[in-house]
């Protein structure tokens, strides 16, 4: 339970306290819920008008067993709910098809207006619902229709388009009906004097009815959590990762046939599992408001990172530029970066760019502040599990996520215009590995494999390395932004996973492994041709790009054929001076790389498929190819990073 006792002291220490703009931590003996219709009515409870709103999550009053309510009896909310509980005339007058619950609602709501903490606004509600005119209203003010018997329509029938309502609401997935009974209303309650006239907005509504239902309560025990006796949960909170959410982290309810087995003496499940009513009212309010405000989502996987202290932190799921603007930190373009032929200081760069923006963070995050990291997944509807737990101390998180970027950084290219050194962040790594059309459980279980690597310090998984590197040799059959991304990535795995043999963000003329020779000689290829293709307006792809893919699998004779292919561009860059001269920089550095080659590496006996290091040389050569002015004093033109992009369609 280490993790309920972090979300409750979350709670505790947060609540009041929300940063400017945020969302207000929810009160106990509340939900949400996705309201439907708005019903203003006046302090004597007299009907005034209504409308439509959008599906908007609403904060209500609700009782320990109306938050998890599931079944065929669902027990009402005291104050907000759905047609069929606050219409006694659903079923009366309209023929309403699902169940009326109008009677335990109007007992509940009496219930707690007869109290020494009823509330006015309840009041007002109550006496309103007591005339029995709430669909009349509705159909009046033509919100709900019927037919020409005057009962509930379940389908539309007429031509055009069928009203908002029906739109809205959710069709049985049996018969595809859609019972106007389950729109879901709240009230507006107009006082004099009073200018907060919504119940949901009402502070004093909510302690009126938080006091009251925390009285209501008689059984007590020994709390699991906090070690104290107090009012035990009977019923732990659903709707965790968004309003319609009906999986739950704890729960008891089967009683029969397993789940005991004769290990209890009771069948309540509080044996196994009790926990007081404010504790899991207070640690799950926590959970559902860090994941609106700062969780990782990908459908029913959830990943949430925060500070029990409520500090600021960095997100472990964005990439290196998102924490450099998150942090307030100055951006600078790479192509900014790469303006010299020394660019070896791109390392040194960006570690300083790293821990300034860090620093931040260490600045109003002490390095004793418990920092938890926490994973959602439901595989049903009904239950969901805790799939990734880790609590770190504030030095440690921080150092941690410092060694992550710093060993996996490389210069990106994610779009046109945007370009940075850094880290992608996971989610860019499991469509560089999968492509973006991967399959959802692919993508879940992989972004859960990641999760280890940045928050423990392991090493990324030998398979999405490769994967990766796979994908970025596949030139020809990727769009061209895909491909300068995925390459990019590909470079940033591939040097981390071998981060012992310390590979640099820069082009390492020193280094003379054949893979690192190859990718440079591909890059020099590449760069001849194009120069050639655009000299003469064509807007075709290289014989480079074209053979990547089988260039990484046997280079000693794919390169043969490229070099042959190179002939009738060379004949075409003798045709002027300037040209000339670009040509002999250009095979003045394919002697140097070639030369660089130890013996016997160059030679078809080591004819076997490359690593990605090769991709490290080709990407680094590339850079300075395309980004920097020629070493020869004559003053060349050279492409621009942006516009040198071959077209893979």
């Amino acid at each position: 339970m280490s993790w309920m006792l972090k979300l409750y002291d979350t709670y505790q220490k947060c609540a009041g306290h929300e940063p400017p703009g945020s969302a207000i931590l929810m009160p106990v003996s509340h939900t949400v819920q996705q309201a439907h219709l708005e019903i203003t009515i006046d302090s004597a409870g007299n009907f005034r008008n209504a409308k439509i709103v959008q599906k908007e999550d609403t904060v209500l009053p609700a009782t320990e067993s109306s938050a998890g309510r599931t079944g065929s009896q669902p027990p009402p909310h005291p104050l907000c709910d759905k047609v069929q509980y606050c219409a006694a005339d659903y079923s009366r007058n309209y023929g309403g098809e699902k169940l009326s619950f109008f009677e335990g609602y109007e007992k509940q709501l009496a219930a707690w207006c007869e109290s020494e903490f009823a509330h006015p606004k309840a009041k007002a509600v109550l006496s309103y619902v007591r005339k029995h005119s709430v669909v009349y209203d509705l159909v009046k003010e033509k919100l709900l229709f019927t037919d020409a018997n005057e009962k509930l329509l379940t389908r539309w029938i007429d031509d055009g388009s069928p009203p908002e309502i029906f739109r809205m609401l959710t069709p049985n997935p049996k018969d595809g009906k859609r019972d106007q009974g389950n729109a879901f209303i709240r009230w507006i309650v107009i006082e004099d004097g009073n200018p907060c006239s919504a119940v949901w907005e009402d502070l004093s509504l909510q302690r009126a009815w938080a006091c009251y239902d925390a009285h209501a309560c008689e059984n007590t025990d020994l709390c699991m959590v906090t070690g104290e006796e107090a009012v035990i949960a009977t019923s732990h909170p659903k709707r965790i990762r968004h309003a319609g959410d009906g999986a739950k982290l704890i729960s008891s309810n089967d009683s029969s046939g397993y789940t005991f087995r004769g290990r209890f003496t009771d069948d309540t499940g509080q044996q196994a599992c009790g926990i007081s009513k404010e504790v899991t009212q207070k640690a799950h309010n926590a959970l559902r408001w860090l994941i609106k405000r700062q969780g990782y989502k990908n459908e029913d996987q959830v990943i949430v990172t925060w500070a029990v202290s409520g500090q600021p932190i960095p997100d472990p799921f964005e990439n290196s530029l998102s924490l450099f603007l998150g942090s307030n930190e100055t951006f600078f373009p790479t192509s900014e970066v790469y303006d010299t032929n020394d660019v070896g200081d791109v390392g040194q760069t960006f570690a300083l760019r790293l821990r300034k923006a860090l620093a931040g963070y260490r600045a109003v995050l002490n390095n004793t502040d418990d920092i938890v990291v926490m994973g959602l997944d439901s595989a049903t509807p009904g239950r969901m599990a805790v799939t990734f737990y880790r609590e770190l101390r504030g030095s440690e998180f921080i150092e941690r996520l410092q060694t992550y970027h710093e060993r996996y950084a490389w210069p990106q290219h994610f779009e046109k215009d945007l370009k940075f050194t850094g880290v992608p962040s996971p989610q860019d790594i499991v469509e560089a590995a999968y492509g973006f059309r991967v399959d959802n459980k692919l993508r879940k279980s992989t972004i859960e494999r990641l999760l280890p690597c940045i928050v423990d310090a392991q090493r990324i998984p030998r398979d999405l390395v490769e994967s990766v590197f796979r994908r970025a040799c596949n030139r020809h059959g990727l769009m061209t932004l895909e491909w300068e991304k995925t390459i990019g990535i590909a470079c940033a795995l591939y040097k981390g996973y071998y981060n012992e043999k310390n590979y640099k963000m820069k082009l390492e003329t020193e280094r003379n492994t054949s893979d690192y020779l190859y990718g440079r000689l591909l890059a020099i290829a590449d760069n001849i041709e194009n120069y050639a293709l655009k000299m003469a307006g064509e807007g075709r792809e290289t014989t480079s790009a074209r053979l990547m893919q089988r260039f990484a699998d046997r280079p000693f004779s794919t390169w043969r054929t490229i070099e042959l292919a190179l002939t009738p561009y060379r004949a075409r860059l003798h045709s002027s001076e300037k040209t000339m001269a670009f040509l002999k920089s250009r095979e003045r550095l394919l002697d140097e790389v070639m030369c660089a080659f130890c013996d016997g590496d160059f030679s078809k006996e080591k004819d076997r498929p490359l690593t990605g290091e090769f991709l490290l040389g080709y990407h680094c050569q590339r850079h300075v190819l395309f980004s920097s002015k020629s070493t020869e004093g004559d003053s060349v033109e050279h492409l621009d990073s942006k516009t040198d992009l071959h077209q893979g369609e």
